[in-house]
C-alpha cells in the first residue's frame, strides 16, 4: 500500500472522524487516501480556520483535532491556529505537505523549513522522511498532543514519501497514560494549611475543566464552603449558581473576586496556567500561602512561587481533600465572602427594557435566558470577550469557550463548526465585527457541511478593545476604525437567516427562533 494509506489507517486507529483542511498538490496522495477511508475530509476556506476547528474539537472532546495544509503558504496559514491550541492546551495534530526530499536541500518553489517554523509552537513535530517511521510518528503525535498538559503536534509529509510503497500497520492505541496519585506527605501538609486557614480560596483554571476534575472540585467546594474564582478558561468548573462561586478572576467590572483574593490567607490554585492569566495581577502578598495543584510543576516566576506544589492527578487530589476534611470535620466560616458574592450576583443581573440601547452585557443577559445549561457559547477575542468572561453565567464545564492563551481573533466562526459537529447542544459563536471578517468565509463551510449554529455578531465599526485601551491611556484612539458591509445582505448571500433586532424583545424572539432551527443564522447587534 501507499505510505499515505498507512498514515490514514493510523488516523483511523486514533479515532479521527474529521480532518479539516485546504487541499494542495503536495497532499494529493493523502487526500485520495482520506477519500477511501471512514474519515470525513472537510475542505475549508482558509487553513487558519481549519486549525481553529481542530483546536475547538480538541477542547470539547479531549481528543486531538486534526488539520491539514499543503507546503509553504498552506503551512504558514495554519500557524496562528496551531499556536493558539498550544497555548490554550488544546490537543491538536497538524499535518502539512512538503516537496519531495530530492529538492529540499536547495531553493525550491514554495519550499520552507516547516519543521523549524513549527518548532516553537508545538510540543513535538517531525518530518516523515521514511515510510517506515509513519506508524510510530503518528502514535507519538497523538500521545503527546493528548497527554497532560495537552497541546499541538505537527507532522510534515513529503510528497515522494506519501506516494511510496510501504508494509506496515498502525500501532495499537493503549489506555491513555494516567498521572500519579498525590504524595500522602504533601496531602497532609495541604490539610494542615487548610486547618490553619480562616479564609481559604480556590482559583480554578483551565486544567480543572480540561482534566475532567470538575465533579471532584464541586464536591470539595460543597463540603468545605471554600469560595472559587475561575479564570476565563476555567468558567464552568464550579456552577455560577453555587453560593461559593465568585465568578471570574480579575473581572474588571466586578472587583469583588479580586477583593476576596486580597482577603484570603490561603489560595489553592487548581489547574492554573500563567499563560492565561498573569499571577502578578492577583498574587500581591507574600504572607498569603499559595498551594499549586496541577499536572505539571509551576512555572518559575517571581510573581508565582507557591509554598507547596502538588503535581499529580487533579481529581484524585481533590477527592483526597474532601475525604480528609470530612474525616476531620473541617469547616470554614462562609460569611467572610458572602457579601462579595451577593454584590457580584446583583451586579450581573440586568433587566433591560425593550427600548434600552443594546450593550454586550444586556445582550448576554437575554442570551443566558434563552440558552440551556449545556448549550455552548464560543467567544471570539475583543471587548465582548471581557464581558462574556465577566457577565455570562456559566453552569457546566466546556459550555463557555474562551481563547485566553494566545487569544487570537477569528476563532469563533470556525470554532462553531467544530462545536456543532462535536455536540448535540445548541451552539452560539459570539464575535465582534473585527474578528468576524477575519474568518467569516467559513460560513460557506458551515452551510456546506450542514451545520446549524448561531453567530451573534456585535458591530461597532471598530477594533473596540484596542480603542478602549487607547482611550484609557491617552484619551484618544488611532488605527482602530473600520467600515463594514451590510451584514444582512451578507447573510442572505450565504443562504442563511439574518436578524437585526431593534430592541431586547425582538432580540429574545430572534435568538429563540435561531436556536430552534437546525440551520445557520446570524444575529447582528449594533452597539452605540
Amino acid at each position: 500500500m501507499k505510505a499515505s494509506d498507512l498514515l490514514v489507517r493510523c488516523l483511523e486507529s486514533e479515532g479521527v472522524e474529521h480532518v479539516f483542511g485546504v487541499p494542495g498538490e503536495e497532499t494529493e496522495d493523502l487526500l485520495f487516501s482520506l477519500r477511501d477511508s471512514d474519515i470525513g475530509f472537510i475542505p475549508v476556506r482558509h487553513e487558519q480556520g481549519a486549525a481553529f476547528m481542530a483546536n475547538v474539537h480538541g477542547r470539547l472532546t479531549g481528543e486531538a483535532g486534526v488539520c491539514l495544509g499543503t507546503l509553504g503558504p498552506g503551512a504558514t496559514n495554519l500557524i496562528t491556529g496551531v499556536a493558539d491550541a498550544n497555548l490554550d492546551k488544546a490537543p491538536l495534530v497538524a499535518i502539512t505537505g512538503q516537496g519531495g526530499l530530492e529538492r529540499l536541500h536547495k531553493e525550491s518553489h514554495q519550499a520552507l523549513d516547516i519543521v523549524q517554523l513549527f518548532e516553537p509552537i508545538t510540543k513535538w513535530n517531525t518530518q516523515l522522511n521514511d515510510p517506515d517511521i509513519i506508524a510510530e510518528s503518528v502514535r507519538k503525535a497523538f500521545k503527546l498532543a493528548e497527554y497532560e498538559k495537552p497541546g499541538a503536534t505537527h507532522l510534515e509529509f513529503p510528497e515522494d514519501i506519501a506516494g511510496s510503497a510501504v508494509d506496515g500497520a498502525p500501532m495499537d492505541v493503549r489506555e491513555r497514560v494516567r498521572l500519579a496519585s498525590p504524595n500522602s506527605e504533601l496531602l497532609q501538609r495541604v490539610q494542615t494549611f487548610l486547618e490553619d486557614a480562616d479564609r481559604p480560596l480556590i482559583i480554578a483554571g483551565n486544567g480543572a475543566v480540561r482534566t475532567g476534575a470538575t465533579p471532584r472540585l464541586r464536591e470539595f467546594v460543597e463540603t468545605t464552603g471554600i469560595p472559587v474564582a475561575s479564570t476565563y478558561m476555567g468558567k464552568g468548573a464550579v456552577s455560577d449558581r453555587s453560593p461559593q462561586s465568585l465568578l471570574t478572576l480579575d473581572s474588571g467590572d466586578h472587583r469583588e473576586a479580586s477583593d476576596a483574593i486580597e482577603m484570603a490567607d490561603l489560595i489553592l490554585t487548581v489547574g492554573y496556567d500563567i499563560a492565561e492569566h498573569d499571577p502578578a495581577g492577583w498574587n500581591k502578598g507574600a504572607e498569603t500561602v499559595v498551594v499549586h495543584i496541577d499536572s505539571e510543576p509551576a512555572e518559575v516566576y517571581e510573581a508565582y512561587n507557591p509554598n507547596l506544589e502538588l503535581v499529580c492527578d487533579i481529581s484524585t487530589a481533590l477527592a483526597e481533600f474532601t475525604a480528609r476534611t470530612n474525616e476531620r470535620e473541617t469547616e470554614f466560616d462562609e460569611t467572610w465572602y458572602r457579601d462579595l458574592r451577593d454584590h457580584i450576583v446583583d451586579d450581573v443581573a440586568t433587566d433591560p427594557s425593550a427600548e434600552d440601547p443594546f450593550t454586550v452585557r444586556t445582550v448576554l443577559s437575554v442570551l443566558r435566558d434563552v440558552m440551556d445549561d449545556d448549550d455552548v457559547l464560543i467567544s471570539d477575542v475583543g471587548s465582548h470577550k471581557m464581558q462574556i468572561a465577566q457577565n455570562y453565567l456559566t453552569y457546566e464545564p466546556n459550555t463557555c469557550l474562551i481563547s485566553n492563551g494566545l487569544a487570537s481573533m477569528g476563532i469563533s466562526v470556525p470554532g462553531g463548526i467544530a462545536a456543532d459537529l462535536a455536540t448535540d447542544a445548541a451552539v452560539v459563536a459570539a464575535t465582534g465585527d473585527g474578528g468576524f471578517l477575519m474568518n467569516g468565509a467559513e460560513i460557506e463551510t458551515a452551510t456546506r457541511v450542514g451545520c446549524g449554529y448561531t453567530i451573534l455578531l456585535f458591530t461597532d465599526d471598530d477594533y473596540g478593545l484596542i480603542s478602549e485601551k487607547q482611550q484609557a491611556n491617552r484619551d484618544e484612539s488611532f488605527g482602530t476604525e473600520l467600515t463594514n458591509p451590510d451584514f444582512m445582505t451578507l447573510a442572505e448571500s450565504f443562504g442563511i437567516e439574518g436578524y437585526r433586532p431593534e430592541g431586547h424583545d425582538e432580540l429574545e424572539e430572534a435568538l429563540r427562533d435561531a436556536l430552534a432551527t437546525d440551520s445557520m443564522s446570524l444575529v447582528e447587534i449594533p452597539l452605540e
